[in-house]
């Protein structure tokens, strides 16, 4: 069963309280998202694979570990996704970046996805699929399948707050995707919007309503 991992650093939790707040401008939203996203992914890379290489210091010679070359992909989904992904990239500058747009159908509410592009050699990369929200799970759900399709073999979601509801529905349809998470928020309303949440991610990050 993939794990859930609910981060409780005092500076993502700090950071979060304004991401919240309805008085925090697009401006500073986004810069703050960026930030939380940076220290999330200190967090998501703590498993990645070292190699021990021997280094001459200035003194003398050492043994010290560099990583693996394990290759990483960061895949956002349209377009609220987007905000995070600079953040991981300061941490790993070489990862490729890949895009995967949904659309919600007008009747059926379900989500349809409309694009994808990936890094060419998927079958080798681990992937960190990036969304804020994470509510009833329908998007995140999509996006995995879709991944998955195209040989992804390893996922991890990284999302800022989610729904317990959200949480359940992806651990049971994924059981091999491990869900890294800022704030486990309380519930979904009727309206499928996370309480307390923090409003529409993709309108606060772009300025648009």
């Amino acid at each position: 069963m993939g794990k859930v991992f609910v981060f409780d650093h005092p500076l993502i939790q700090h950071k979060l309280t304004f991401i919240r707040d309805k008085r925090t401008g697009t401006k500073e939203f986004r810069e703050l998202v960026d930030e939380v996203a940076t220290l999330m992914a200190f967090e998501i890379t703590r498993d990645m694979p070292l190699d021990e290489v021997e280094v001459e210091t200035p003194v003398t010679t050492a043994k010290a570990k560099v990583l693996s070359g394990k290759k990483i992909g960061i895949v956002p989904i349209l377009r609220a996704g987007i905000g995070m992904v600079d953040g991981i990239l300061k941490l790993m500058p070489a990862a490729k970046v890949g895009h995967i747009g949904l659309y919600r159908d007008p009747e059926t509410l379900q989500p349809i996805e409309y694009y994808v592009k990936l890094p060419a050699d998927v079958d080798e990369r681990d992937f960190i699929l990036v969304d804020p929200m994470l509510a009833t799970g329908g998007s995140a759900l999509v996006a995995i399948n879709a991944l998955k399709k195209r040989g992804a073999k390893n996922i991890k979601f990284m999302c800022l707050i989610a729904a317990p509801e959200g949480v359940e529905i992806l651990k049971e349809a994924h059981p091999d995707v491990d869900i890294y998470i800022a704030a486990l928020d309380e519930k979904l309303d009727d309206h499928g919007y996370i309480v307390p949440g923090l409003g529409d991610a993709g309108d606060r990050l772009f300025g648009t309503k």
